[in-house]
């Protein structure tokens, strides 16, 4: 008989448990501060013991970011995964307005991002973070134009993608900023005005 539907059900309890203390952190820290709240009041506040908090965080910055693994794992996918002719610029284009879009319109986005900046800790976590998926990316995108995993146009494009999130945060039309970004990346720079020193013949007509 299978034991599917047993794995199944652990798996759900396992999920809301995480679910559960990440919820907890989020709000202790933000009505406390981040250093003025402990990890076993986290615990308390989810009502799991400190041994169970630390089963599905290592740390204490990781109950702040607790969708790590999952947005990297969603980042390589919507490069490895993409629809058969879609180029990856677009696939990653696709990903941001679906996912990054929504996220920049957060209500919550502006307290998450004061906590993180007021944190040494956090801001340092967040950092090495967000280069471990500027890696992760980075290797995905030079695997599937078939390029060496340290391939420096693969990275930057990497890293260009990752400030997306950053940049559209604040602003009235999130989607128009995703798609100005990408059109920056897929098409380069372009000149405006025939005052701006990029266009031809120079801001003087020389």
């Amino acid at each position: 008989m299978s034991d599917t539907p047993a794995v199944g059900r652990r798996e759900r309890k396992k999920a809301a448990t995480r679910q559960a203390i990440a919820d907890a952190a989020l709000e202790l820290f933000l009505e406390h501060g981040f250093e003025r709240v402990s990890v076993r009041e986290v615990a308390e506040r989810a009502d799991v013991s400190t041994t169970t908090l630390f089963a599905h965080f290592p740390s204490k910055e990781a109950l702040v970011f607790d969708r790590e693994a999952e947005v990297e794992a969603e980042l390589v996918a919507a490069v490895r995964d993409r629809p058969a002719g879609q180029d990856v610029v677009e696939a990653l284009r696709a990903h941001a307005l679906t996912s990054w879009g929504r996220l920049a319109s957060d209500p919550r986005r502006a307290s998450f991002t004061a906590l993180v900046d007021g944190s040494p800790a956090l801001r340092e976590y967040g950092e090495r973070m967000w280069m471990r998926h500027a890696g992760a990316l980075g290797e995905a995108i030079a695997e599937e134009l078939g390029r060496g995993p340290d391939d420096i146009t693969c990275a930057a494009l990497a890293r260009f993608v990752l400030e997306v999130p950053a940049l559209a945060t604040g602003r009235q039309d999130s989607r128009a900023a995703v798609d100005a970004v990408f059109d920056l990346l897929t098409h380069g720079w372009q000149p405006s005005g025939p005052g701006s020193r990029d266009a031809a013949g120079g801001p003087h007509g020389d």
